[in-house]
């Protein structure tokens, strides 16, 4: 077998005319639309870059190399690549005759350094204050999903929340590829597996969910969700399994829950749909909403309390706890924001105390300036 670091090796060699930026610690993203067309993202922002690759030939003996590293087969007959290059770094490549004028390749870059909420609050991605509410919902066991586009900070996001999991909790993490750091000692990390090109040997998320229940989690964690494992993560939060954490695909908190239960709709389970419905509401106590600005900026939109699911009405209920207000824009085209508590206070404040943590004082005067609180 062919060791990690000359196979990590070889690869950058392979992929020369991008290596400069897939070192780059400042690039988050290499996009390469054909031989001729190379992107990068910097703090959120698109860059064209004064680099190609040779030929055609030459990117695709890159992707090929990247294939042999995952175990892939890469042809015209499975022209999708979806893995991990050696540093970690997630790989998605599209091939011709799926994309005529390809191969299309987005590199989205792993950083060894977690981000971590101090550095966050630094960023302006959240507020002390936030960042403190977030702390005692997540020990007090709620389940969380963080939610928001493509690129809009969700995996960093979840990384952060986890620090916030009490020393001593088992945490077992599921995830269709690898892109997680927990900040935390006790960390069981699960990874699904595609079939051989024989069809052999496949692991789904679902099957790992099923094998997790049975690995005494205190904690699961399933990296996003994309399908009928929803239903399972559902059940497990409703079942004794507090504080799940996990992301998804969303750009507001309404949009969040009903795309969780479109996803819940794809397994194989049949139930009737306002039973998955109040399931779902009760299951899902948080929305962690995160968005992409137009300035490049990533930042924290809506800390959201789901409340359930209202039978008559046919629409889950939810209160925000901080809301993010756009004030404007400064003079060198940055956004300018501020993230506020609501004036609510959170029907969670009992489950708070119970775990012995409580909420900063900026919610408590919110919701008394609100009239939420005597």
């Amino acid at each position: 077998m062919i060791p990690r670091e000359v196979f990590s090796e070889t690869l950058l060699q392979f992929f020369g005319p991008v290596r400069t930026y897939l070192e780059d610690p400042s690039v988050s993203e290499v996009m390469i639309n054909g031989p001729d067309q190379i992107f990068v993202e910097r703090k959120g922002k698109l860059e064209l870059v004064p680099v190609k690759f040779p030929s055609r030939e030459a990117l695709m003996a890159a992707l090929r190399n990247a294939a042999q590293f995952v175990g892939k087969t890469l042809d015209e007959h499975r022209p999708i690549l979806e893995g991990r290059l050696p540093d970690g770094s997630r790989i998605e490549a599209v091939l011709p005759p799926a994309a005529p004028d390809g191969p299309h390749v987005a590199i989205r870059r792993f950083f060894q350094e977690t981000l971590t909420v101090a550095r966050l609050v630094g960023f302006g991605a959240l507020t002390e204050d936030a960042a403190s509410t977030l702390h005692a919902m997540v020990a007090a066991k709620l389940n969380v999903l963080v939610a928001g586009g493509t690129g809009s900070g969700k995996t960093s996001m979840l990384n952060a929340l986890s620090s916030f999991i009490p020393d001593g909790e088992r945490v077992v993490v599921i995830e269709d590829s690898r892109e997680l750091q927990l900040q935390r000692e006790h960390v069981v990390q699960l990874e699904a597996r595609p079939p051989d090109p024989r069809g052999r040997g496949q692991v789904t998320v679902r099957d790992l969910f099923r094998a997790t229940l049975r690995m005494r989690p205190d904690r699961i964690v399933v990296g996003e969700v994309r399908g009928g494992e929803a239903l399972d993560l559902i059940q497990a939060m409703t079942s004794g399994h507090g504080g799940c954490l996990s992301t998804l695909h969303a750009t507001y908190p309404r949009d969040t829950l009903t795309r969780f239960e479109t996803m819940a709709m794809m397994s194989d389970l049949q139930m009737p749909l306002v039973a998955l419905r109040i399931q779902l509401g009760s299951a899902v106590n948080l929305i962690v909403q995160v968005s992409r600005f137009q300035d490049g900026s990533r930042k924290v939109t809506h800390i959201t309390e789901v409340l359930g699911f209202d039978v008559e009405r046919g629409e889950y209920i939810t209160q925000d706890v901080f809301v993010r207000r756009h004030l404007g824009m400064g003079e060198h085209g940055e956004v300018i924001t501020d993230f506020v508590p609501a004036g609510v206070m959170p029907r969670c404040i009992g489950q708070l105390h119970e775990h012995g943590v409580d909420l900063p004082p900026a919610v408590y005067e919110a919701a008394r300036q609100n009239g939420a609180l005597a």
